[in-house]
């Protein structure tokens, strides 16, 4: 319990930001789970995959768990959660066949949203999920447990609270969590998509866009939002911003549907 106590104080001064980086040492053994049938009955995502993609897909699944700890606060931990867990991290590197979120040990899942004190009742409770910088957040993840199903369950959303989070990783790559994830870009394009993420913002806050307002906090949160449309409904985003969508295709190196 202490050190629970201790890693939520870190967690606490932390703020949101986290490595991500190239593996670059051994991954242990996977598991010998059959996660195919959770997979297969909750992500939409693995079901549009072609057969091989989907073993692959299963593979990374695997590989995720066997390196990282997933604990429950308050809630207990069933495959189902180390399924979703893993999937929302998978479904953002999947276009990255060398990459890995090996730094991130442990995922702790909370009963419900919680507050900056980490409190799931009483005021302020609106974070869904949180990753750190430095100290023992430089290697946990905090995330409500049912925000985390919800992202999944509803495939009709363009929300998800588990790929938010690993986006938030993914943008750190470069050393700055900032919106422009300069490591996945050409350096050519960056210009451009400044320019596009302020012609959006500005669409969203004059309400001509569909994309959720919470984008409009920062870049960096911007770009976490765009990307839970693009992995939820990437055909719904092909459809309303085509110039973001293929600038969200460079960037995460896919195509998913």
């Amino acid at each position: 319990m202490a050190y629970l106590i201790f890693g939520l104080a870190v967690l606490l001064l932390g703020g949101l930001i986290w490595h991500y980086q190239r593996r670059s040492r051994p991954i242990s053994p996977p598991a010998t789970m059959d996660y195919r049938p959770l997979l297969q009955e909750h992500v939409a995502y693995y079901r549009a995959l072609s057969d091989d993609d989907k073993k692959k897909f299963e593979e990374r699944v695997e590989q995720f768990l066997s390196q990282t700890r997933i604990d429950g606060v308050g809630t207990t931990v069933d495959e189902l959660d180390k399924v979703l867990v893993a999937s929302s991290a998978v479904i953002t590197i999947f276009g990255f066949k060398d990459w890995s979120f090996y730094r991130l040990t442990t995922v702790l899942l909370y009963e419900d949203r919680f507050n900056t004190a980490f409190e799931t009742d009483g005021k302020g409770r609106n974070i869904l999920g949180m990753v750190g910088e430095g100290g023992a957040l430089q290697s946990t993840m905090a995330l409500s447990k049912p925000a985390l199903h919800e992202g999944f369950a509803d495939e009709s959303s363009t929300e998800n609270t588990g790929i938010h989070e690993f986006v938030h990783l993914l943008d750190k790559a470069d050393g700055a969590t900032d919106g422009t994830p300069r490591f996945f870009l050409d350096r050519n394009h960056v210009k451009p998509w400044l320019q596009l993420i302020h012609a959006t913002l500005a669409d969203i806050q004059a309400n001509r866009s569909d994309i959720d307002p919470y984008a409009l906090t920062n870049e960096a949160e911007f770009f976490a939002v765009v990307s839970e449309y693009f992995f939820k409904r990437p055909d719904l985003l092909k459809e309303n911003h085509p110039e973001l969508f293929a600038r969200l295709e460079e960037i995460f190196q896919q195509r998913p549907f």
